[in-house]
């Protein structure tokens, strides 16, 4: 396949451009071997709520000492929601026939039965809280490496102020991981937000770092857009911007970024910093939870700059929901088949879908 972009060829299966290999959509088997956020810390209490991860059913609560607990919400005996039943101790009482089953999913007892059946248990599934996330594992419980838990220390960092917001999405992760990665649609989709004309226009640089994918990207003496000039001050000024965008694993994508004030009235280059944390867990292969966070290093104390980054944050990534959202029901709902176009500005996106449909044939079992 080859696309003509400045009258140059771009060969996607190129090796110089490209691994070859296929690419993920929104068809691609959901990677279950992975750490993803099932809930915030704050939603998970003593009153069992369930959440649909990865399609499958979730229940999740908490412990008399605290601990997180999740299980599938499916009782073994007729399938009846265990989130519809009560919490007695640590144990979880199904609201069909009062089977009840302990933090790890053992039936420790079954009322209609004078001995508790051994094999009547409910699958558990690894958790782990780290400051505001609960992570959760539901692939092989054997592979729930601890380590593999993505770096989020700002979030919970008295160095950083932080900002956050929540949407349920109708449109697959694939397509949001490479919405964030696709930064020339910002001046566009965002007008004057998060984009300017000149970074889209910005020299860009994209790369492979194992399973990731890397943009690092600098824009000098150029004024910064809406959504840092308020924060900083700068509007209207120029500054030199430096950015680094990573797609650092199926659920979680960030972006650093760097407003450097080189004519500060202290003299000396004054540098802001702000990190950017997209989180997503698939309900479905076409529907997602998606929590975003807005963090700096700077005047947290000022409530001002916490309403504007929250509004402008909000406003601009539920312009991202929609427009995910149309092309989701466009790509399900036309009855005519498209084979979209890839340009060479695509290519950090489409080196993310090449890493996901590897992880996703690996887990497989079709590629080694």
């Amino acid at each position: 396949m080859n696309t003509i972009v400045d009258q140059s060829v771009i060969d996607l299966e190129n090796p110089d451009n490209f691994e070859l290999g296929g690419f993920a959509d929104h068809n691609t088997p959901l990677i279950k071997d992975c750490w993803y956020v099932a809930a915030l810390t704050h939603e998970v209490s003593r009153e069992v709520v369930s959440k649909r991860l990865l399609g499958i059913d979730v229940a999740l609560y908490r412990t008399l000492a605290g601990k997180a607990v999740a299980v599938r919400n499916r009782c073994p005996h007729r399938s009846f929601p265990l989130s519809k039943g009560k919490l007695e101790g640590d144990v979880l009482v199904c609201g069909y026939h009062g089977m009840a089953f302990n933090p790890s999913g053992h039936c420790v007892k079954m009322p209609a039965l004078p001995i508790v059946p051994t094999h009547a248990d409910v699958r558990s599934f690894p958790v782990v809280e780290k400051g505001p996330l609960v992570w959760i594992w539901l692939g092989h419980p054997d592979r729930a490496d601890e380590s593999l838990i993505p770096d989020t220390e700002w979030l919970a960092s008295p160095q950083w102020k932080t900002v956050n917001g929540f949407f349920p999405i109708k449109a697959d992760y694939v397509s949001m991981h490479e919405n964030l990665l696709d930064q020339t649609h910002f001046p566009f989709l965002h007008p004057g937000a998060i984009g300017t004309p000149e970074y889209a226009r910005s020299k860009l640089d994209a790369r492979m770092d194992g399973d990731s994918v890397v943009i690092d990207r600098a824009l000098l003496n150029s004024p910064p857009p809406g959504v840092y000039a308020m924060p900083t001050g700068l509007a209207g000024k120029p500054v030199d911007r430096f950015s680094e965008a990573r797609f650092v694993s199926p659920a979680l994508h960030r972006a650093f970024a760097r407003i450097v004030d080189n004519n500060d009235p202290s003299g000396k280059p004054r540098t802001y910093r702000f990190n950017i944390t997209h989180i997503f867990t698939p309900e479905t292969n076409q529907s997602m939870h998606y929590w975003w966070f807005c963090s700096r290093d700077f005047k947290h104390d000022d409530a001002a700059i916490d309403e504007h980054l929250s509004t402008a944050s909000a406003k601009a990534y539920k312009e991202d929901v929609d427009a995910l959202e149309w092309i989701m029901d466009n790509i399900l709902k036309d009855a005519e088949p498209q084979f979209d176009l890839h340009f060479a500005p695509d290519k950090p996106g489409l080196m993310m879908r090449q890493s996901l449909y590897r992880l996703a044939m690996a887990e497989a079992g079709q590629i080694s």
